[in-house]
């Protein structure tokens, strides 16, 4: 397959494109910075400098023509203001959406976060993440345009993947390794019964497999 991940150079999309890479896909990274590229060409990843910040619809479009799907791993990190998540966590994957469409690719993987809602309450700026996270999932899951699937790991670490999850459509919070939501993004990207799912991930006792196979109903 020929996959394009926004946010190339994140965390977790570092640890896909290995993955992907490994075992043959054709893996195309967006990131905002050309200083990233290398990171990417070590993961076995294609840079493409596109910022989704600044690019028009038609631009991404041209980065996305030719895929089999796409993943939204963007966003604006720690220390951006309210302001920014708007436009990196909802925007961008909006923008993102509208290009997959444009560029006839139907199969997009979101990358969100536990208790994203486009209602949550409350003033800080993670209380403002959370609404632009939820806005964007219900955007891009309401597409006929796009077979969509959500993904909404719990609190990230850098520990060692186990190999062992608990998706469900609610798991309750809990920690998950960065590894493991990569591992479970690439059993999602082969799984196609899985669009139109909101999916909760933390740590378990499944096999990544198993557990994207029972949600998928196989």
């Amino acid at each position: 397959m020929r996959i394009v991940i926004a946010g190339g150079h994140g965390r977790i999309a570092l640890r896909l494109e290995r993955l992907l890479a490994r075992r043959g896909d054709v893996v195309a990274g967006l990131v905002r910075r050309a200083e990233h590229a290398e990171d990417l060409r070590a993961a076995g990843a294609e840079p493409v400098v596109c910022d989704l910040e600044a690019a028009g619809v038609e631009e991404v479009a041209r980065h996305l023509t030719g895929a089999d799907a796409v993943v939204f791993a963007a966003g604006a990190g720690p220390g951006s203001g309210a302001a920014r998540k708007d436009t990196v966590d909802r925007a961008a994957a909006v923008l993102l959406a509208d290009a997959a469409e444009r560029a006839g690719v139907r199969r997009f993987v979101v990358v969100s976060a536990m208790r994203a809602d486009p209602e949550h309450p409350g003033d800080e700026v993670f209380d403002a993440y959370l609404r632009a996270k939820g806005a964007a999932d219900a955007d891009v899951l309401a597409r006929d345009g796009l077979d969509a699937t959500v993904l909404r790991p719990g609190l990230l670490t850098d520990d060692a993947g186990t190999g062992l999850v608990r998706l469900e459509a609610s798991t309750g919070r809990g920690a998950v390794p960065r590894d493991d939501v990569a591992a479970v993004l690439v059993e999602l990207l082969d799984t196609p019964a899985t669009a139109g799912l909101t999916l909760e991930l933390i740590s378990g006792r499944v096999p990544v497999s198993v557990a994207v196979k029972g949600v998928a109903g196989n």
